[in-house]
Parts: C-alpha cells; structure tokens; sequence
C-alpha cells in the first residue's frame, strides 16, 4: 500500500468543505491533493508521515467555495509527484457527489427506505414540498437509480437536504 484514501468514500455526499483522510507516504513526506470535474480544480499538498517510505495517517479540509464546478460527480485526489520528473505518481482517485450543486446550501442528508406505493416524485412532495424537485433524489443516488419510473421496495435512498 503506497496511498490510501478512507474518506470520503466512493460516490459519498459532499459538501463545501470536503474532509479527505487516510493513510500515505511521499517524496520528503509531501503529498498533493486534486478536487475537480474536468472544468474546474482545486489543489494543495500536506505533509504526511516522516518522510520518504514512512506511513502515516493524513485529514485535510478542502475548501470548495471558490471552484465553479459544472457537474454534479467531483474526483478526489491523492498522489506524490515524483522526484525524479515531477510526473504524478501513486494517483488515488475517488469520485464523490457535490451535494451543493444538488441542493442549495446542502449541509447533508437524510435516508428513506423505498416502501411499495413510493415514487421519486412523492418523495420529492414530501422532502421538499415539490413533485417537480424529484430529480433532486435522482442525482444523489445514480449507483441506485438510473430510470425514474422504477425505484424498488428496500431500496435505501439519500435524500439531499440543504437551506
């Protein structure tokens, strides 16, 4: 193991401010961090452990405010350029949902366990107070739903909510 991203996990909901940890080791103990969607990014680096083939553990505040995202999913990113080139090397990447394109002013999220006689719209009636707003549930939960139409029973759905 060379780099290792525990947090957020893989299409977790974001937020503004968003916590990456885990575990890493880089060249003179410097790692580098990348938050984009392909139109926009937001950087740093940090230090972790006591330098070079040393592990140790990392927590980072990313500051998303300023970026101008365009899309919904965000990768987060982890790796150490390298010595010898300056290349990105030991990339990990983790793509996540940007909860406040999704919702504005997200702050988090509340679940709902699909029950028979559901639909995305009267979920959306009862979380929002608007039918039409469905869409909302749909984007934070693209691993789950790919048609509207057909939400299952059981189903455990994240319901994005925001100011």
């Amino acid at each position: 193991m060379t780099n290792r991203i525990d947090q957020p996990r893989k299409l977790d909901l974001v937020a503004s401010t968003i916590h990456v940890s885990g575990i890493g080791t880089g060249h003179e103990a410097t790692l580098q961090y990348r938050v984009g969607d392909g139109h926009d990014e937001v950087t740093g680096h940090f230090t972790v452990g006591g330098g070079t083939g040393e592990h140790g553990q990392f927590h980072v505040q990313v500051d998303v405010r300023k970026a101008s995202f365009k899309a919904d999913q965000l990768l987060v990113q982890v790796f150490e350029k390298s010595p010898k080139d300056g290349k990105e090397i030991n990339v990990v990447t983790v793509p996540v949902l940007y909860g406040t394109r999704i919702v504005p002013g997200y702050y988090g999220y509340r679940e709902h366990k699909v029950v028979k006689g559901d639909t995305l719209s009267g979920l959306a009636k009862t979380y929002y107070g608007d039918a039409a707003l469905y869409q909302r549930i749909m984007r934070a939960n693209p691993d789950q739903i790919t048609d509207p139409d057909k939400i299952l029973p059981g189903q455990l759905l994240r319901v994005p909510i925001g100011t």
